[in-house]
């Protein structure tokens, strides 16, 4: 092509979540398993599975000959209308998704699987009022951004306030915001969450992310999950996990609420449902609730709810997870790359917590080992100030790997097909590329 790709897409499109200026996007030609190739060639190894979504690695030939089938066969009919893929997709999720959910709301995003969660919760129990968590992200529409507790809810507000969303402190071992320990503190975090309920009675749901995703794949105790879900119950208030980057084998299960033995009332899921080959979000509710909207209005709907499109990969995707074993060796190669990672923290004063499970881990740099201080914070990141997080991720686009970096932490997760060999090649790359953040380290 004689056009230059990337300065006609930034000239002309939006860039997501940064300024404009200065942006100039890799032009990707093409993709398979876990590597994509830019315009001139260069490999990447993509160590993040591009926003933590390509689960079975890049261009899965089975999800992609579903879409192909599926748009030769019927490319759409409205939500109004079912087809035979509608109907197959749900028996397939039946036999993944935990037991007691089993009425689906089919949208186009996580976004919209949150959005719609949000409403269902209100609907159903007749209050307003949603408990998120600070260090969280649910999405950019009005109800998901207003329960998003990092910086990006901060360009809309007041919706936050507007849309009745209160926000909890998250569970952080490493840097508890409470200023607690583990054990010793109880799980106060939990029980903070159960003091906002009872000082509230307009309260209709807690949302949260059971591992939080690019905040910092922030993995809760044993105790906190099963505490916050019995504290629900009791208190009639409903519990919806969003597991949009945390399922779909992510963490060696179908869902990381899995591991803590927590069905909620309400989950939703996006990105490996699909291997992000289609945009499909799912909410997925218990029957409880489905049999409230039996004679009550359900609130919620769009054009492209249920499309055949979007729901063509689901059963070929569950397939491939089932024929690669790939659940299993979430399991085994996150112990491979955990070790890798836990090697490289005594090699480099940047690194101040190594934290995973799965194939999801987190790299959090830090100034100071003793006191915890980041490189930088959110203020920085939206004021345009420079970021070492930044100075990281190019040093490793230069040697051939992509990696996801946020504010002062890399989110690792590759597809999880990736081979050991494939690993050695991401930790060797990271570690030449910490090297720029060592440099920067408090003396």
């Amino acid at each position: 092509m004689a056009h230059d790709v990337s300065e006609i897409t930034a000239r002309y499109t939006y860039g997501t979540w940064r300024p404009q200026k200065g942006w100039k996007p890799v032009h990707v030609k093409r993709a398979e398993g876990c590597y994509y190739w830019d315009a001139s060639g260069k490999r990447f190894l993509d160590l993040s599975s591009q926003l933590v979504c390509s689960n079975l690695g890049h261009q899965n030939e089975a999800v992609t000959e579903a879409i192909c089938k599926q748009a030769r066969e019927l490319a759409f009919i409205g939500p109004a209308h079912t087809c035979d893929v509608r109907a197959e997709v749900v028996l397939k999720l039946l036999e993944v998704v935990p037991k007691g959910l089993d009425k689906f709301f089919f949208a186009t995003s996580g976004t919209e699987a949150n959005e719609a969660a949000i409403k269902i919760a209100r609907q159903y129990t007749g209050k307003h009022k949603i408990i998120a968590r600070y260090t969280s992200y649910h999405g950019s529409t009005a109800g998901s951004i207003a329960a998003t507790g990092d910086f990006r809810r901060w360009f809309v507000e007041p919706s936050g306030k507007i849309d009745g969303v209160l926000h909890a402190p998250e569970v952080n071992c490493y840097k508890c915001p409470m200023g607690h320990s583990y054990p010793s503190c109880g799980i106060a975090c939990a029980d903070y969450v159960s003091y906002m309920i009872d000082h509230d009675e307009d309260v209709a749901a807690v949302i949260m992310e059971p591992i939080v995703g690019t905040n910092g794949v922030l993995i809760p105790p044993p105790e906190y999950l099963p505490k916050i879900a019995e504290q629900c119950k009791k208190r009639g208030v409903l519990l919806i996990m969003d597991e949009v980057m945390t399922g779909w084998g992510r963490t060696g299960k179908w869902f990381a609420c899995e591991h803590y033995g927590v069905t909620p009332d309400i989950l939703t899921t996006a990105k490996g449902i699909t291997n992000a080959a289609s945009p499909l979000g799912v909410a997925v509710t218990t029957r409880q609730i489905a049999d409230f909207f039996e004679e009550n209005f359900f609130p919620h709907g769009h054009t492209y709810e249920a499309h055949p499109l979007t729901l063509a990969p689901v059963i070929a995707a569950i397939d491939e997870y089932r024929r690669l074993d790939l659940l299993n060796r979430s399991t085994v190669m996150g112990e491979y790359l955990g070790g890798k990672l836990r090697a490289l923290k005594e090699k480099h004063a940047c690194i101040g917590d190594v934290r995973g499970i799965g194939l999801f881990w987190a790299l959090d740099l830090v100034k100071n080992r003793t006191t915890k201080e980041p490189f930088n914070t959110p203020q920085d990141k939206y004021a345009k100030r420079p970021m070492v997080i930044d100075g990281v991720v190019a040093e490793m686009n230069k040697r051939g790997v992509s990696v996801m970096g946020w504010v002062s932490h890399l989110v690792i997760a590759p597809p999880l097909i990736v081979t050991e060999e494939q690993i050695d090649e991401a930790v060797a790359a990271l570690d030449a590329a910490l090297e720029v953040a060592d440099g920067k380290v408090a003396a």
